[in-house]
């Protein structure tokens, strides 16, 4: 029986201690992580042990979940094979988020949601297997064909990436807030806008410089990232958004799909619709509680 390698072998309790509940591949297969952040099982699936007590205390913890460090603390604490939960790829965040879950607190999950016009709530049983499988589909396309001799290869962006542009865009929508309090004057407002405006475009850009990795041209292969920034910076406007386009359908193509309801004739007399769709979108501060 295969134990967490933080446990003592020879800890007469380790029998009783947690063990791997699921296993799972995941959709990178390994590519993107950087070399040490992650130990590659030789038959390709993670061992995926519950959470601790101590695990679950961080996520009510407000600081550690807005900076991330709760996730990354989780993460390398059930997966024990990932050694830096901060490089992990985008594409391989909810297969593991949700493998953590189902180890957790079992295969079901409820789902809780409002049909539209009535407003009526109603609770639903999520089949947390059915996401994982569901998830094996996703693929990562690197290479974005400007012509056939100028072509950008782009990578996954890293959770701490995803975490930093939360951080930075919490910090934005914050000031826009601000922008409505009537005690500020007209022309502080117009600062505060465009500060944040300005804030808004220099986020989108670092976040295209950091998923470029390579861009191949007729005379060579650039991979130093100050040039890659340099030429996000200064690029023509239709190469910017063909790159933003692609990396748009990626995520929109391995974005969990949202789930389709049907609504009884009692519901539909009250104005409710035969059938309604509703995203899955996972908060951290309660999809582990």
């Amino acid at each position: 029986m295969q134990s967490h390698p933080n446990q003592s072998k020879n800890n007469p309790l380790a029998n009783y201690m947690r063990q791997p509940k699921v296993y799972i591949t995941l959709p990178s297969r390994g590519d993107f992580w950087p070399k040490g952040s992650i130990n590659m099982p030789e038959s390709g699936e993670f061992p995926v042990y519950s959470m601790t007590a101590r695990d679950e205390l961080l996520f009510k913890t407000p600081d550690a979940l807005m900076n991330g460090q709760a996730v990354v603390d989780v993460i390398q604490s059930c997966m024990p094979d990932i050694k830096n939960a901060w490089a992990t790829p985008t594409i391989d965040l909810d297969t593991i988020l949700i493998a953590i879950r189902l180890a957790t607190y079992g295969e079901k999950m409820p789902f809780t949601h409002k049909i539209p016009v009535i407003d009526e709530e109603v609770t639903y049983e999520i089949d947390l297997r059915m996401l994982l499988d569901q998830q094996q589909s996703n693929y990562w396309i690197e290479q974005v064909v400007i012509n056939p001799e100028f072509i950008i290869c782009v990578r996954p962006l890293t959770y701490k990436h995803m975490t930093q542009t939360s951080i930075k865009s919490f910090e934005t929508t914050r000031i826009l807030n601000m922008v409505n309090d009537d005690s500020i004057t007209d022309e502080k407002k117009l600062e505060m806008f465009n500060a944040s405006f300005n804030n808004l475009t220099k986020v989108t850009v670092e976040l295209m410089a950091e998923s470029v990795y390579k861009i191949i041209t007729p005379a060579s292969e650039v991979t130093d990232a100050r040039f890659i920034s340099e030429f996000v910076n200064n690029a023509d406007k239709d190469i910017f958004d063909q790159v933003q386009k692609h990396l748009s359908e990626i995520k929109k193509n391995n974005d969990l799909k949202p789930l389709v309801f049907t609504t009884t004739e009692e519901q539909q007399a009250l104005g409710a619709p035969a059938t309604y769709t509703v995203p899955i979108n996972f908060n951290d501060s309660d999809f582990f509680v």
